[in-house]
């Protein structure tokens, strides 16, 4: 007998590789899966969908003599490599290595993809844009293709439906690694980006994405960064960019400042390199202007949820007070000085019982006394070494330091210390706090550490004495709140309460007033780098004041330097382009010098969705039709790490322009997708102990004690839910994806996908290997499923190859009239395909089209209009087999702007019923019958039901009782029917 896996195994393995399968093919839910019966657990794996083998049977099978290769496989020896080329070229099992390369041509010939600068405008528009990339020196590895194939199948199948799609391609190419890059090894930044940009973009090409190329922009071509320059001098001229002192991370060793999000643990993201807190005078952006907008705007958007909620969090609007408490020496004299705090819990302040001021608060020095002085520097100086994240860690152990005076509590007039503690930051608020160690954790850690008292205020019950020493953060009933010199009584009140009537009594006073905060800060933007936009402002010798480049004079173009690595002093490299840096004035004559920073790397991919719109203009920085036809864009697809800056700075930048009138949205992006990561091939690892014997996973309580020990693919197996030793299965293994990365040896090359398999089957694998969103496992195995299902469809059209392997032209379609059957088979397709692509799940649209090829294997012919319908539903997904598959239909144009496909409902509606059938009166069973069918065509799909057939077989038949679509019953003689039934 022989088993549904050794079927499998034959039908692969047969004399023609290219024997199509015959087997139904189900969904479930949204995960598309194959009969269990047909593929034993053992032999596939169910995460990809069960059309593939294990992996040594998948390396048997390869579809070309390439190899996929990655350091977690490891790289091929030289007898390997011998082998393989002695080895005689393995049959394809289509010719992609042909028709790909034909048709990136024509389309490139013919500017296929290419948006007319005069469109007309009466016909809907659909904007589809991917984030723009930054072109490393690595290349495309193949979870980049990810989104970009998402895009181009939106931009494919709103062609197809009579929209004008603008789809662009572009670099954000300025930036700190290619500088670091070139430090490193000598070679000027703009040759690393052009020869990056050169490869990305034949990658990208390479898989048949559908860009308009000639709308191809780089942020470090001059003709783009004027607009950059003209957008940051209308910020300057509404007072939107200004000079501050701030406190910057400062990274030595880069010689640059570094945003928050560029540190980690105290040393730079990039290089590891240590880094410290100083005060610099940087140019900031003003983006807390527009703070309330930012928030109140992301209600309107088309945005995943978690991201529009990392926005308002990263906002962080707040309600609360802001109250004064005057600042005085350790003998309770006036210093002439005022402390402003904000709090969001006025109701605690007869529970201050100290303040505290962030390390780099401005009035911090004029508030120290001599005597503290030099401690507070020492703390300062350590403080300035940390992140800001590791300053405000919740776990981490709280430091501070006396500062030698006390404030005074306007609600009481109580003398209270004045602490300078790292916990607090500069940036946030006014830089100082009123402590309630009573009701917040971080001031009774810091209280309880350095003996300070702890005074209650709010119980939850009223209770006047509790005796807990954990703070209680919650609101409840205010107790010990009242004085009668300050007028203040809120003793009794409910939190709530007690809040307003201090913010009344504050303002009432003069000791305060209501606030709304963000915990949002203003935008540094300078970085103390080469590589960058020059920033288009001259300092005048006299006076300092800084003035602008006017806006005939830009593009303000970075000059050329052979030494560009850091000064080491803060300076930027462009102060040493000394006959650059020196200059005069156009508008007042006046001698000065430029801005010898540059703008950060966010610069120029704020606004690049507009300049995409029309990016040839000259004059302009978007012609106002234009804008108003294409904006906003309609689908924006990128990767979650995004989330907030990229997107907040580009709607902080948008908003801007919308105020003076260059744009006519107040958003730039109607709908957000964030794609999900395709990590690497799954690692198997076993442990060892000192005696080089195997230890099960689960008993490595402590994994540290063990020697660990990659194992490959071929000698696991599956157990269950877990990975076992195949030779010694009662060893557990354990079994994780790790993302893609250089230093784990487990990147894809998509270059080597697509010469062994193909571009559609990389893009078809891609979108069906789950839902868009979730991140998925690689498996090159996996994508041999989806070739195969490529190769069938070829097949289905074209018919079988020749002895040699090739195929002959034209196809097998017939011009006979689909049948009933066929046109209910393919309305259904095409109706699950134009749902799915339009609620972007790819993978259970690539299902519904492999579902229909099994059916359609089953037909002795096939008509044209079905043939060519189901070819225009394929083209989105695989562009290349589409294209050619029209062509030998015999189209001579491109299928680009060919209608899409629409359903037509009356082959939806289902054709069968559920019928039941009857002896003598007993209901035995049901049949599926079609609409109208006849009483004999009922009967005899009864005779022929397992169930029903025991009861009719051989007996006499008396008499049949029928009615059309609701029962069939048959009187057979009553002794038969008994023995029958024994």
């Amino acid at each position: 007998m022989i088993t549904s896996s050794q079927y499998l195994h034959n039908q692969l393995l047969s004399q023609s590789p290219y024997q199509p399968l015959s087997f139904p093919f189900f969904t479930r839910g949204q995960r598309p899966i194959f009969p269990r019966k047909l593929f034993p657990r053992n032999t596939v794996n169910n995460k990809f969908l069960g059309i593939h083998l294990d992996g040594a049977t998948c390396r048997r099978n390869a579809c070309s003599g390439a190899r996929i290769r990655s350091q977690v496989s490891g790289e091929f020896t030289e007898a390997e490599e011998l082998k393989q080329k002695q080895e005689p070229s393995v049959k394809r099992a289509y010719p992609f290595h042909e028709i790909e390369p034909k048709w990136q041509e024509y389309w490139e010939k013919n500017n296929t993809f290419r948006t007319p600068d005069e469109i007309d405008t009466s016909k809907p528009k659909f904007y589809v844009l991917d984030m723009f990339p930054y072109p490393s020196g690595a290349g495309l590895h193949v979870g980049h293709p990810l989104g970009y194939t998402a895009t181009d199948i939106l931009a494919r199948f709103k062609r197809m439906q009579g929209f004008n799609v603008l789809h662009p391609m572009g670099w954000d190419a300025f930036g700190l690694p290619a500088e670091q890059y070139a430090i490193e090894t000598g070679t000027h930044p703009k040759i690393t980006t052009l020869r990056n940009i050169n490869r990305f973009r034949t990658q990208l090409k390479l898989l048949g994405f559908s860009y308009d190329w000639d709308r191809e922009i780089s942020t470090v071509e001059p003709e783009y960064y004027k607009w950059t320059q003209w957008i940051f001098l209308q910020l300057f001229k509404r007072g939107l960019a200004y000079q501050a002192e701030v406190p910057v991370n400062w990274c030595p060793a880069l010689g640059t400042v570094l945003a928050n999000e560029e540190v980690v643990d105290g040393v730079s993201e990039r290089g590891g390199y240590p880094v410290i807190r100083k005060p610099m005078r940087q140019w900031m952006l003003k983006i807390t202007e527009y703070a309330a907008r930012l928030l109140e705007d992301l209600d309107d958007l088309e945005w995943p949820e978690s991201v529009k909620e990392m926005q308002r969090n990263w906002i962080g609007r707040s309600e609360g007070t802001e109250l004064k408490f005057r600042v005085v020496d350790g003998d309770k004299m006036e210093r002439n000085l005022e402390l402003t705090v904000f709090t969001t819990r006025p109701d605690t302040i007869f529970g201050v019982t100290y303040l505290v001021v962030a390390p780099e608060h401005p009035l911090l020095s004029a508030c120290v006394s001599e005597a503290q002085r030099g401690d507070v520097e020492k703390y300062k100086d350590v403080a300035s070494r940390k992140s800001d994240l590791e300053r405000t860690e919740l776990q981490k152990e709280k430091t501070g330091v006396f500062s030698g005076s006390f404030a005074i509590n306007p609600a009481n007039g109580e003398a209270i210390p004045i602490w300078v503690a790292d916990y607090v930051l500069g940036s946030y608020g006014t830089g100082a706090i009123m402590a309630v160690p009573a009701h917040d954790t971080r001031d009774n850690e810091f209280a309880l550490k350095y003996d300070i008292p702890i005074r209650w205020v709010v119980t939850p019950d009223g209770d006047s004495s509790p005796d807990s020493k954990m703070a209680y953060s919650g609101e409840g009933i205010i107790i010990n709140s009242s004085d009668s010199m300050s007028g203040l009584d809120i003793s009794g009140l409910l939190s709530n309460e007690g809040a307003s009537r201090v913010t009344e009594w504050a303002e009432k006073t003069g000791n305060g007033k209501k606030k709304v905060n963000y915990k949002l800060r203003d935008w540094l933007f300078a970085r103390q780098r080469y590589w960058g936009e020059p920033i288009p402002i001259i300092f005048y010798d006299e006076t300092g004041e800084s003035v602008p480049l006017s806006e005939t004079e830009l593009p303000l173009v970075l000059p050329e330097l052979d030494d560009f690595t850091p000064t080491g002093t803060g300076e930027p490299p462009l102060s040493k382009a000394e006959v650059w840096v020196r200059t005069m004035d156009q508008s007042s004559g006046k001698i000065g010098r430029r801005e010898t920073s540059t703008m950060p790397q966010w610069a120029g991919s704020c606004w690049y969705y507009l300049r995409f719109m029309d990016p040839k203009n000259t004059k302009e920085l978007v012609s106002r039709e234009k804008e108003m036809y294409w904006s906003p864009v309609d689908v924006y697809v990128g990767g979650a790490e995004h989330a907030v800056l990229h997107l907040l700075y580009a709607r902080f930048w948008h908003k801007v322009l919308y105020d003076i009138g260059i744009v006519s949205t107040k958003e730039p992006f109607k709908c957000v997708i964030n794609q999900g990561i395709i990590l690497g091939e799954v690692q198997y690892a076993a442990y060892k102990d000192a005696d080089g014997n195997y230890v099960s996973a689960e008993a490595a309580v402590s994994l540290g004690e063990y020697a660990q020990e990659v194992v490959t693919e071929e000698k696991v197996t599956k157990s269950g839910e877990i990975f076992v030793l195949k030779d010694n299965p009662n060893i557990r293994l354990t079994a994780r994806a790790y993302k893609m990365s250089k230093s784990r040896g487990n990147v894809v090359n998509p270059d080597d996908v697509v010469s062994e398999y193909g571009a559609d089957s990389l893009r078809l694998y891609e979108m069906f290997m789950g839902p868009f969103r979730d991140s998925k496992t690689w498996s090159t195995s996996g994508i041999e499923g989806v070739h195969r299902f490529l190769a069938r469809t070829w097949r289905l059209l074209i018919g079988s190859p020749s002895p040699s392997g090739t195929f002959k032209g034209g196809t097998v379609a017939t011009d006979v009239e689909p049948s009933l059957e066929q046109l209910r088979s393919l309305h259904k397709c095409i109706a699950k395909v134009t749902e799915e692509i339009e609620g972007t799940r790819f993978n259970t649209g690539i299902s519904a089209m492999m579902e229909f090829i099994n059916v359609a294997y089953k037909w002795e012919k096939l008509p044209r209009p079905v043939a060519e319908a189901f070819v225009l539903l394929l083209a989105p997904y695989a562009p290349h087999m589409a294209e050619e598959l029209w062509s030998r239909l015999g189209h001579s144009d491109s299928l680009a702007y060919v209608n899409f496909p629409k359903a037509n409902p009356d082959y939806l509606k289902e054709s069968t019923i559920t019928l039941p059938v009857q002896i003598n009166g007993k209901t035995r069973g049901t049949i599926q019958v079609e609409e109208g069918c006849s009483e004999e065509d009922a009967f005899i799909l009864a005779s022929k039901e397992e169930k029903l057939s025991k009861y009719l077989d051989e007996k006499s038949i008396k008499k049949r009782i029928f009615v059309p679509g609701k029962i069939l019953n048959v009187i057979v003689d009553r002794q038969n029917v008994k023995v029958g039934a024994q």
